[in-house]
This record gives C-alpha cells, structure tokens and sequence, in this order.
C-alpha cells in the first residue's frame, strides 16, 4: 500500500540566542548534515525533515502547531545541541499531539584534543542540554520515546527507524476505518468489545454493512475482469486444483470485496461464516490474498484482532516477514518438543509462507455453502510475536507474546489449510498459562516482520496497557505485575 510514502518526521533542534548568530548558524548546519545523513544511509522507513532550530518558546510552540496540523506528519524527533531552557517548551508540549522521539545524542563522535576550547563547548552541548529537555518531559508526564547514543550507529537508527513505524501505526490507526460483514459469532466473548471506546482511543471507524451489498458488488464483477485478475493470481500462485468454477469465484469475491473497501476508504474487514447470505462460499483465497496486499482481517467478526491486522502491516511494510490473522489450533504435547499449531479454517495470509503458496479447493465442513478455494503453505521459520488486542472493559490491553515459528514437524497431508507451528516462550506450559492469565484472546496477530519493541511504542503512543510475554517470563512475578497494573489502570 506504500503507507511510508505518505508520512514524513520533523526533526526539530533546540537552542537559544545566548551564543549568538555564528553559533547558530553552526546548529543549522549541524542540524541538516546529520538530516541528511540519517536519510541517505537508508535503515529508516520515510524521510526526516529538518524543520528549524527553536530559540524561544513561540517559536517552539509554532512547530508544534504546524506538526499538529500537518497531515504528513507523523512525529517529531527532537535534539538538543546546546543549552535550551526547558521552561521555553513548557506551552509547545502542553499542545503536542504527535508522537514525540527525544534523541539524545551530538554531531561529533569523540571529543577533540587540540580543537576544543571554550567555544567548542558552548557549541556543543547536548550532554546536558538534553537532560534539561528531559526533565521537563519527565515533570510534564509526556509520553515519549529516548533513543540514547551516536546518531551514524546503526544501533540508534535501528531504533529511531522502529519508533518511526510505531509512529506511523498510530497514524494509520487514527485514521483507520473498518468494514464489519455481518456481526460477531454468536455467543463468543472475546471478540466483542466497545466500538466507541476504540474510536476516542484508537481512532478506529468501526461500521457494519450488510452482506446483501456486497452480494450486489460481487454480482457486478464482469467476468473480463476475473479473467484479468485470474491471471495475475496464476503468478503469484501455483494453481492445483481442477475447479475452476470455485477459484473464479473466489477471484469474483476479491474484486468486490476490494472495491467495496475502496469505496468506503477502509483498509480492514471482518466477516463470519454465520452469516453469508446470498454467497456461495466463505471468502478465503479472496481474504487471504486482500490481506497479502496490505490489508487487515478478523474472522467470525472478529473488528479488534482486524484492525491490529492492518496496523501492524502498516508498521511493519518492507521489512522482510510477513503478518497475519491468526488462531491458536491444536497443540502438540510430546515432552520437551511441545509445539503450537496455529490455522483457521481458511484466512491465513500468504505473506508467511515459506514458498510459493498453493490454489487447493476443499470441502468446508461449517457455513453450509460450497466449497471454497483457498491458499495451502506452510510457514516460513523465524522469530515471530503472536499479538492480542482485549477490552477489559475498563480499558484496553496489548499483550505480546514472543514464539518461534519452526517448520511443520509432519507433513499433515489431510489439512488442507495454512498451516503455521511454532514454540512459545519461555515454553508452552508457561507462555499458554501466562497468556490465559493476561486475558489473551484465540485470535491473534501473527507477525515475523514486527517486533515487540514496536507494539510496545504503539501502545504507549496510544495511551492502553502493554503485556510481554517473554523467554524470561515467570509466572508468579507476571501475576504480581497484571495485579498492579490492574490498580494503576483503574485510577486513570
């Protein structure tokens, strides 16, 4: 979707008039050259602009106007490079609405011997200047991200480009609206949840519009058009089947599910078996290809696991790996190789796939409709963290389980579905108890693309309680820490 494309960062200085112009102008000079720098060298996802170097506290509140206001903007990134008195940033803060990066860092590597002189210093202040910035966001409450270290190391770009795609996911989920085909499955409590609370929170538009639209959009797809898409889908894919019928009108659906969306200005979708009226099959070749080409997905109604779907996508475009909607299975118990097999009936997006996926038509045996086409693979191994989005009613909470993804460990020629298995951490006695205890829903986000240090910038950016199961992860200390949590939420 080239989401990157649309959103650019604010690289924003601070100083004051104490060291007069030619000090200043050095700032600037600075300030670009590291702009420049930090753009050509490629590991961030979109461009940082350098914007000006603050001196005075209208100056700083102006930019913070202009970020507020600009729809390009998805975040600042502030350093100090000399002294700037916190007091004048005080009003400036007080109005941000954008994710705010604090990079404490300064233009030169080492200290030079023979150069450095009284002027030097004055110049180059950031070992303190930045702690006096730091203080003031600390005493304001400002949520923000640090990133510590010299601005060339790959290290601190790594991390300032994975703030940046935190930023751009909260961006994206701000704007975000969300198709729902039909209601949750019936009786199932996990995917319910407070559509309005999502909205003042998340920013998500979350509506419901009847299937017999779409029925009406899928029946107005000409069969040119599915000639045309068939063709690129025979690229992508490797068809094996013989029914041609079934994969035609998989294609069918696609068009129209993607047309309908683009009508609506939506980039996620939820739809349940329990309710096709007037379709001849669920959608899964057409979800599961809608989702390889950026969008977000739930299935049985599923709006919450959906969206994160498409935010996490978002964070993570062109980063090697790939993300999906996701259900924890059936697992596997032989002592000391305990595994997790994670399907779903069809929708498992082909961008985790260890090869070139494969067009299978099968039997459905839930829906009463015909028989779907859909795509069969195996995953790709590879680290991957399993994420769940739940309303507690209270509020909402994140939760992040690390796993490893492992190649299938028997070929299970009868299942005739994507197929993901992977081993929890710390192991699946203690991540499957910690994850139960947290509250963690049997919908997920799978991702071998995003990290865990991204969804927990996400969840701070967007103010909800953040969980991390990890290989370190021991229960009794995971119970002490949802107990407190739980307090500290409910004064908020």
């Amino acid at each position: 979707m080239n989401t990157f494309k649309e959103y650019e960062f604010w690289f924003v200085v601070g100083s004051q008039f104490l060291y007069g112009p030619e000090t200043l102008e050095q700032v600037a000079l600075h300030a670009q050259t590291m702009t420049d720098g930090l753009n050509k060298r490629g590991l961030l996802p979109t461009n940082v602009i350098y914007k000006s170097t603050v001196k005075t506290a209208d100056e700083i509140a102006q930019v913070i106007k202009d970020a507020n206001a600009s729809d390009r903007c998805a975040g600042l990134i502030v350093w100090m490079h000399t002294f700037s008195p916190s007091k004048m940033w005080i009003n400036g803060l007080a109005l941000l609405q954008k994710p705010y990066l604090h990079l404490h860092t300064q233009f030169n590597r080492m200290i030079p011997n023979e150069e450095i002189d009284m002027d030097f210093m004055n110049l180059n202040q950031s070992a303190h200047g930045d702690r006096e910035h730091g203080f003031i966001a600390a005493r304001m409450h400002q949520k923000r991200k640090i990133v510590v270290g010299y601005w060339e190391d790959d290290d601190v770009q790594r991390s300032i480009a994975s703030w940046m795609r935190s930023a751009v996911g909260a961006a994206e989920s701000r704007n975000l609206k969300l198709v729902r085909f039909g209601d949750n499955m019936r009786e199932v409590a996990v995917t319910e949840g407070d559509k309005v609370e999502a909205q003042i929170k998340l920013g998500w538009q979350v509506n419901t519009f009847p299937v017999s639209e779409l029925v009406k959009k899928i029946d107005s797809i000409s069969s040119e058009a599915v000639d045309k898409r068939l063709e690129e889908f025979k690229k992508l894919y490797t068809l094996n089947t013989a029914d041609k019928k079934s994969v035609r009108y998989q294609v069918q659906v696609e068009l129209a599910l993607r047309a309908f969306l683009e009508e609506k200005g939506a980039k996620a979708f939820s739809n349940t078996f329990e309710d096709l009226s007037g379709m001849k099959q669920l959608p899964g070749l057409a979800t599961q290809h809608l989702m390889g080409t950026g969008y977000g997905y739930g299935g049985e109604g599923d709006w919450k696991v959906s969206a994160m779907t498409r935010i996490v996508k978002a964070m993570s475009e062109g980063l090697e790996g790939g993300t999906s909607f996701m259900e924890d299975y059936t697992y596997h118990l032989e002592e000391g190789n305990e595994l997790v097999l994670g399907a779903h009936m069809l929708e498992v997006c082909p961008s985790l796939a260890s090869g070139k996926a494969k067009i299978e038509v099968h039997p459905l045996g839930i829906g009463g409709k015909e028989r779907p086409a859909r795509l069969v693979f195996e995953g790709a191994s590879g680290p991957a963290i399993l994420i769940s989005l739940i309303d507690l009613g209270t509020r909402f909470r994140l939760i992040v389980h690390d796993i490893e993804v492992v190649k299938p460990i028997m070929p299970m020629p009868n299942l005739p579905v994507a197929r993901i298995m992977w081993k929890p951490m710390p192991d699946l006695k203690t991540g499957a108890h910690a994850w139960i205890l947290a509250g963690g829903s049997h919908h997920s986000v799978l991702s071998t693309a995003a990290t865990a240090e991204m969804i927990e910038d996400w969840a701070e950016i967007m103010g909800i309680e953040f969980v991390h199961i990890t290989k370190d992860t021991e229960l009794e200390r995971l119970k002490t820490r949802l107990f407190l949590s739980d307090l500290v939420w409910r004064l908020q």
